[in-house]
């Protein structure tokens, strides 16, 4: 003990002491974040006017204060990664799985190389020999474009300015739809286009009449034989009902459409979904107790069906969160007597007291709706392998 005016000496002891202390080694300190923290951490908050702590926390020592360590680390990451499979359509060209563990950049990456990065198979030369029909050439040519090609892009290349037309780049299809007169009216459909494994069968134009006739492709031999997968399941159109035209009396259209390998960022037709989008996981809690009359008004006043009765005994019911992933936040759980009109003399009550509506921030419901040219479940391991591509392009120009 020291009296005013003297000074202590530090002895070595208790300089290691306060070089080694750490409040948080006390066992009485809590550890990790706060709740209200944790939640604005994991959690966007909806309220009944908008949503709040939409944006992801990413900075590493955001919460060095109270010693949590907020750096993304590749094996916690690899731990608490994990994709399930919620349902596959019946004809499997829709696919809606669950993403948990990653943040909302990663998500929409995904979905934007879905989008516009994936190649596939269309329609990008239409040559036009006969058309009768009512629809103009330049609209049936954008018509055949956006017809999905059931066809592999990998075993196939891309076609530049310079190349040829060939075996290995080309895809053609002819088409010759003819309505009798006399007959009703006619509708031309994706199933009467005949592939042509052996390329074009159109003549060019040319002035050497001696010269063998030149077509608009090369092929050396046929895509059977360049092919095999083909050989005994043709390549056709990925749905044969897909209305091309309509023909009257006497009209007909006869033309050959060349498919070539491109990308939805060159032009949508090459697009291999037709959406891929994706939302957060909804959470919705009930703060309290909601029973019996309240109760019924507040599944009356979801149009999703959100919530259920239970069923308590002795007259009583209590209103219970059924199914919180059909939840679509339009709110009217939340808002002012459930957003039903209050006449004079009632009471006004605010129900977010009782309901709390959230989203889980690094779980995603996504969904891929396929066109038909490779099946979802495929789109996403490609997208993800062109999303690898990338961050190993990344990291090689950053060494």
């Amino acid at each position: 003990m020291t009296t005013k005016g003297e000074k202590r000496i530090v002895s070595e002891e208790d300089k290691i002491f306060a070089k080694n202390f750490n409040i948080m080694d006390h066992p009485d300190i809590p550890t990790g974040l706060p709740p209200h923290l944790q939640l604005q951490r994991t959690r966007v908050l909806c309220k009944n006017d908008a949503p709040i702590h939409t944006a992801s926390v990413t900075y590493s020592g955001a919460y060095n204060a109270v010693g949590v360590d907020n750096s993304v680390k590749l094996e916690n990451f690899s731990e608490n990664f994990k994709v399930d499979v919620i349902q596959l359509s019946k004809d499997g060209m829709e696919l809606t799985f669950d993403m948990i563990g990653i943040d909302a950049a990663i998500a929409n990456a995904f979905r934007r190389i879905l989008l516009a990065e994936l190649p596939t198979m269309a329609f990008e030369k239409v040559f036009i020999a006969n058309n009768t029909s009512i629809v103009q050439d330049e609209v049936l040519a954008q018509r055949m474009g956006l017809v999905p090609i059931a066809a592999d892009p990998k075993l196939f290349e891309y076609l530049s300015e310079n190349d040829q037309p060939n075996e290995k780049n080309t895809i053609v299809f002819k088409l010759h739809a003819k309505c009798a007169k006399g007959e009703g009216r006619k509708k031309v459909l994706t199933k009467e286009l005949i592939w042509l494994p052996k390329g074009s069968e159109l003549v060019k134009e040319s002035g050497d009449s001696n010269s063998k006739p030149k077509t608009y492709t090369s092929f050396s031999r046929s895509q059977k034989e360049s092919f095999p997968e083909f050989a005994d399941n043709p390549i056709s159109p990925s749905y044969p009902d897909i209305l091309i035209a309509k023909l009257g009396p006497g009209q007909e259209i006869e033309l050959e459409a060349h498919a070539v390998k491109g990308i939805g960022k060159t032009h949508a037709k090459w697009s291999p979904v037709a959406t891929a989008w994706y939302r957060m996981l909804p959470e919705v809690i009930l703060l309290g107790e909601v029973e019996d009359e309240d109760a019924e008004r507040l599944i009356k006043a979801c149009p999703e069906n959100v919530f259920d009765i239970e069923d308590m005994g002795n007259g009583r019911k209590r209103a219970t969160v059924a199914r919180p992933r059909e939840c679509t936040l339009c709110r009217q759980c939340v808002r002012q007597n459930y957003g039903e009109e209050v006449n004079k003399g009632v009471e006004e009550k605010e129900w977010i007291e009782n309901v709390s509506l959230r989203r889980v921030k690094n779980h995603f419901i996504f969904k891929i709706e396929s066109t038909g040219s490779l099946p979802p479940d495929v789109l996403f391991t490609e997208a993800v392998k062109i999303l690898e591509d990338k961050c190993e392009r990344v990291i090689a120009n950053l060494s």
